[in-house]
């Protein structure tokens, strides 16, 4: 038995018997209350009917009574207002004058604890996955589309640190975002420390100059050095020098970059100048983005290539077969789907835009779904996986709820509990 199972069976009304108090008070649950998952106590703005009185108020759930002394409670001023304890087990019989107390023992099916015990102990891939069929394509896409909103809202802490750092700068946090993802999962830490040695500001003062941006990027990269023999790199080199003198500048270590076991289109040298290109191309990103309404307008800011000194390198001083460096669409829905999404959700949020918010989500539905093996597993128990809208939801709901089981705090989980459960008695 656990207070969480108890939480459940409070919010189902999952009882055998009907309730009363220790002093033998009859209760009538009218609303069991807003779960808080917050401090204090557990369902807030309760209405209960006990003994024929009608109670507004908190109500806090332990294993034992003894429990509100040991959780030190009855010196906590938040717990002022509980109207009615519920435990499984009064050990304390008789310590809390003047509140009522609810016994749970011996009006819990011991079936159903052990239905649950069974469900959330499943060896599957998720606890529920067999059974993931009978739940209605209503309730599975109110689900994840929770998820989806909760996955984006994660983004926000992330995203205000940078606004705190960059004085409100909201074309900083893009600026961000997008480097971050243009290091993919390989290089996304090395990128984002890229973009926070060099603001969106130095950069947006040269946009109009290709090479210059190619400059401060390869440079602050730790890419250019003296020893470069190639005219090219020369030349960026000399640039950046004097850049980095004007700006004060202090490159990163090259070592920081990872090149091992990746194919050579994907190494940071192309990507760094793919970005570079992005940026060149679109100065006013920040405005394109919250001006486009489809994934094919976003698309069209991502159709960049490298610079012409990278259709026969992939790294510097070293020529390899000519061919030009295009972003993929691949890439490019990747970027849109991590970076652009996740920051016009939270921009919108931010500024109180609700058909901002409304159209990052819809826009996630324009994307298609990712191919790994997680998703495979979901697309064998019937789920649809076309859209990255399903796709991005169900990898937070499995990282966050099903890894962890917190069945009993999702509503997919509580709906198939309800459908296991053997007996249900409304109080």
């Amino acid at each position: 038995m656990t207070e969480a199972f108890l939480h459940y069976l409070w919010m189902n009304g999952l009882f055998t018997k009907p309730l009363t108090t220790t002093n033998n008070e009859s209760i009538k649950v009218i609303n069991p209350g807003f779960h808080n998952i917050h401090s204090g106590p557990d369902f807030s703005d309760a209405r209960l009917e006990i003994a024929g009185t009608l109670w507004a108020g908190n109500v806090e759930i332990h294993l034992n009574s003894s429990d509100w002394f040991r959780h030190g409670h009855h010196n906590d001023e938040a717990y002022n207002n509980v109207a009615l304890h519920v435990v499984y087990k009064d050990d304390a019989a008789g310590r809390l004058p003047g509140m009522p107390v609810c016994e749970l023992e011996g009006r819990i099916d011991l079936e159903l604890v052990k239905a649950f015990q069974h469900f959330i102990n499943s060896p599957g891939f998720v606890p529920c996955i067999d059974i993931l069929g009978s739940i209605s394509q209503i309730d599975m896409n109110l689900w994840l589309e929770r998820m989806l909103i909760e996955k984006l809202e994660e983004k926000a802490d992330y995203i205000q640190d940078i606004l705190v750092s960059s004085n409100n700068d909201w074309e900083e946090v893009l600026y961000r975002m997008l480097a971050r993802s243009f290091g993919f999962s390989v290089n996304a830490l090395p990128f984002e420390m890229l973009s926070r040695s060099l603001s969106w500001k130095i950069l947006a003062h040269h946009a109009h100059n290709p090479f210059q941006i190619e400059a401060l990027l390869f440079g602050q990269a730790g890419m250019l050095t003296h020893e470069l023999t190639a005219t090219y790199g020369q030349e960026l080199f000399k640039e950046y020098t004097f850049l980095r003198k004007k700006f004060k500048l202090v490159p990163m270590q090259s070592s920081l970059w990872k090149f091992l076991r990746m194919r050579p289109v994907n190494f940071p040298t192309i990507r760094i100048a793919q970005f570079s290109s992005l940026l060149s191309k679109n100065a006013g990103i920040l405005s394109a983005i919250t001006k486009a309404h489809t994934v094919s307008e976003m698309m069209n800011l991502f159709e960049v290539q490298a610079s012409e000194y990278w259709d026969d390198h992939f790294v510097f001083d070293k020529m390899t077969k000519g061919k030009p460096k295009f972003l993929g669409s691949s890439s490019g829905e990747l970027l849109i789907m991590n970076a652009v999404l996740p920051f016009l959700f939270v921009y919108g949020s931010s500024n109180g835009d609700e058909q901002l918010c409304s159209r990052a989500l819809a826009l996630f539905d324009q994307l298609p779904g990712e191919k790994n093996s997680s998703i495979i597993e979901w697309q064998k128990a019937g789920i649809n996986v076309s859209t990255s809208f399903n796709t991005q939801a169900l990898m937070h709901m499995k990282k966050n709820y099903c890894d962890k089981r917190e069945c009993l705090n999702c509503r997919i989980g509580n709906l198939v509990l309800k459908k296991i459960s053997p007996k249900r008695v409304i109080v």
